[in-house]
């Protein structure tokens, strides 16, 4: 692994953090959303902030090492996996964009976590040196313990979307929290402790030094990782999420088949032919997917550290071995989950949970599978159809 090394020290804190996530992981499924310690012991562990540029305060790390440290923690926990991937991402991306005095300045709060949306869901209105903002976004992973939330929006001039020669205008607004509302949403049988609940905000003034503008503005941190592009950041730490998960499964099924006895059998369930196949066979599946995802993430850093543009084709690889990552996750965990027998169907099982949670992360549409024949399509000679590659 080209940073193995790197993610060594991290492998070590979240090793302290282990039993904290675990003892918490039940409360967070109860009340659907994260729970406060947890969340507290990531961010001061400095763990959301891997991906902020170093010169303004963060370890502004190697992409492979982000995805591992996402995938350590969600080994732990799925949910605590995705609400630090999401934190990783929204805070990476946000602290790339805006003015170096203003990162600097919210970063001053070492326990400082932003939840937010690229989903251009709410309306900005021009109004003096600013923008007035409502709207309504969905799936705000973590909106619990952020202290901020960023949302993107259509720009409206004259109660019309404003459009250039790119189309319509966006724009992202940061805003504290004490300015939105958490509307209660997140009823759902996977990833029930990622607190993805909805965030209204209504008619909220934001200065334009708290605006962005991600699509038409580069980023203004200039490293590798914010020279990658957006929507491969996005799609390669949904792999961290899927693998770990699935790394717990395996885990888990282990665990009961060195102690469980099935009706009816004097043996232990791992003595069984069908149990030894399934390990066997979810291991291959869970190791193959991520190989050629940490491979083609690294082909791309690569590419991109020598100063070089991706091509069209080493994108498309890359969301193929992505969405692959997140689909074969999923299957390893149910072959694992079906050799477990009826016991694995019951709540309290944690293979239970993983089987929840896995479809969640292949559910997101950076790494969901619809975008597969598109890779199909670059792979052909043909040009994509979608604006992601």
């Amino acid at each position: 692994m080209c940073e193995q090394v790197a993610f060594a020290p991290y492998q070590k804190k979240i090793d302290k953090l282990a039993p904290l996530i675990a003892a918490h992981a039940d409360e967070a499924e109860a009340q659907r959303h994260l729970s406060a310690e947890v969340a507290k012991a990531m961010v001061q562990a400095g763990l959301f902030r891997i991906a902020v540029p170093a010169d303004v305060g963060g370890s502004e790390e190697h992409a492979v090492t982000q995805v591992q440290c996402i995938e350590a923690v969600s080994r732990i926990h799925g949910s605590a996996g995705w609400n630090l991937m999401i934190g990783i991402e929204v805070m990476g991306v946000l602290c790339g964009q805006f003015d170096q005095s203003l990162v600097e300045s919210l970063l001053a709060d070492q326990e400082m976590i932003i939840s937010g949306s690229l989903n251009p869901l709410g309306k900005a209105v021009r109004e003096g040196d600013g923008y007035r903002i409502s709207g309504q976004w969905p799936f705000a992973s973590g909106i619990h313990n952020a202290k901020f939330f960023w949302g993107q929006n259509i720009v409206h001039v004259d109660g019309e979307r404003l459009r250039d020669e790119h189309g319509v205008v966006l724009c992202e607004a940061l805003v504290p929290c004490d300015q939105i509302e958490i509307l209660d949403t997140w009823h759902v049988s996977g990833m029930r402790g990622s607190g993805s609940h909805d965030v209204r905000i209504d008619e909220v003034f934001v200065p334009d030094t708290f605006i962005s503008h991600v699509q038409r503005d580069k980023p203004s941190a200039t490293g590798t990782l914010f020279r990658l592009p957006l929507y491969s950041r996005l799609a390669f730490n949904k792999v961290g999420v899927a693998t770990g998960i699935a790394q717990a499964a395996i885990d888990h099924f282990v665990s009961l088949a060195s102690e469980k006895k099935p009706r009816g059998s004097r043996q232990l369930l791992r003595e069984r032919p069908d149990a030894q196949l399934a390990v066997a066979q979810a291991e291959r599946i869970l190791g193959s997917a991520r190989s050629y995802a940490m491979e083609q993430i690294c082909v791309m850093w690569d590419t991109v550290a020598c100063g070089d543009e991706p091509t069209t084709r080493q994108k498309a690889l890359l969301q193929l071995a992505c969405s692959g990552a997140a689909d074969e996750a999923v299957k390893a965990v149910e072959v694992v989950y079906s050799a477990a027998g009826a016991s694995a169907n019951f709540e309290s099982s944690p293979l239970s949970r993983c089987m929840r949670d896995v479809p969640v992360v292949r559910q997101h549409i950076t790494v969901s599978p619809q975008f597969t024949n598109a890779v199909g399509r670059v792979l052909l000679g043909m040009d994509s159809e979608t604006p992601f590659f």
